[in-house]
């Protein structure tokens, strides 16, 4: 029985599995900030599983994807004040083990245990098999992690390359981060492509329509909200602030895909993306993605995909802790 997690800044997805094969045996969504610390979600969650599956809610293993830089078997987490530790955990809970990942590390692994519905494509390209994969996504903040192929499959290469700096591409996007680095100091691509940046490049949109009557956001989730009010209120600033967000979104995705020359696939995860889908569709990220000069000619060879299923890490933890249960041959 694997205890799974998939631990976020904003959500967190908990479910017990029977090996990573076939429907989790219990699954939990929860508001991350709801709770103090990673013990406290980790309580709660089996409580419940205990309430409705009795005795059988008793893993003996658990794999924790996590929102943060790894550091041996301690995570601290980027944007909540928690630290989780291995050790810990597998005392706390009476655990043969704990296993600790990056969560975007997690959801590489995860990609093979999606179907076809779980996707959506924006650019079919000429996929190479077994060539390098990256998966990019903004949410709460900007995970990025890269899958290269060796004899067990895909194998994540942790990054924290959404903490790299701010590139613009073109003038309206030098005016954004200057407008940044005066509130911010150094700009990197977390405050720009994530839902506060994307709060942000509306604030931005809106004092340079110089007076306009749109309001900031107040909704709990400004991101969902400008959104919302882009594609559903057919409201101009907020598509404006939203096709700039893509176009960024694109051109960083296309700058790090050429990091592993990603034929393998470009997969775009997190929150907004699925969101903004008809969007994302529209050919704005699609042409910041591979407005590469001369090396267009590669970017456009990656197949590039929405990831619709948000339970993509929480998969991925349960194939790690599974595989790595398995006696080697």
């Amino acid at each position: 029985m694997i205890l799974a997690a998939d631990i976020g800044g904003t959500k967190s997805l908990l479910a017990l599995f029977a090996g990573a094969a076939g429907a989790a045996l219990y699954e939990r969504r929860y508001s991350s900030g709801e709770f103090p610390g990673a013990a406290a979600l980790l309580e709660r969650f089996l409580d419940e599983a205990r309430a409705a599956l009795g005795a059988a809610a008793a893993p003996e293993v658990a794999c924790l994807g996590i929102a943060g830089p790894v550091a041996g078997a301690r995570v601290q987490l980027t944007n909540l004040p928690w630290a989780i530790d291995a050790a810990e955990i597998e005392a706390r809970f009476a655990l043969k083990r704990a296993w600790l990942l990056n969560d975007f590390a997690a959801a590489v692994y995860g990609l093979d245990a999606l179907g076809a519905g779980d996707l959506a494509t924006l650019q079919a390209g000429a996929p190479r098999a077994h060539a390098p994969r990256l998966l990019i996504g903004a949410g709460t903040g900007l995970g990025i992690a890269y899958g290269v192929h060796g004899p067990d499959g895909y194998e994540p290469l942790a990054s924290e390359g959404g903490h790299g700096s701010f590139a613009p591409a073109d003038d309206e996007q030098v005016a954004l981060l200057r407008h940044l680095r005066a509130a911010l100091g150094r700009v990197t691509l977390e405050h720009v492509l994530s839902g506060a940046g994307l709060a942000r490049i509306h604030e931005f949109v809106r004092g340079a329509a110089r007076g306009s009557a749109l309001e900031a956001p107040s909704d709990a989730d400004p991101a969902a909200a400008i959104v919302h009010a882009a594609l559903e209120g057919g409201d101009p600033l907020a598509l404006r602030a939203l096709d700039l967000f893509l176009a960024c979104y694109g051109a960083a995705a296309g700058d790090h895909a050429l990091n592993v020359m990603a034929e393998g696939g470009v997969y775009v995860a997190g929150g907004i993306a699925p969101r903004a889908l008809a969007r994302l569709r529209a050919g704005g990220f699609l042409a910041a993605f591979n407005d590469k000069g001369a090396f267009a000619r590669h970017t456009r060879r990656m197949p590039v995909q929405v990831v619709l299923n948000e339970r993509v890490a929480l998969l991925g933890v349960a194939r790690y802790a599974a595989r790595s249960m398995t006696p080697p041959r």
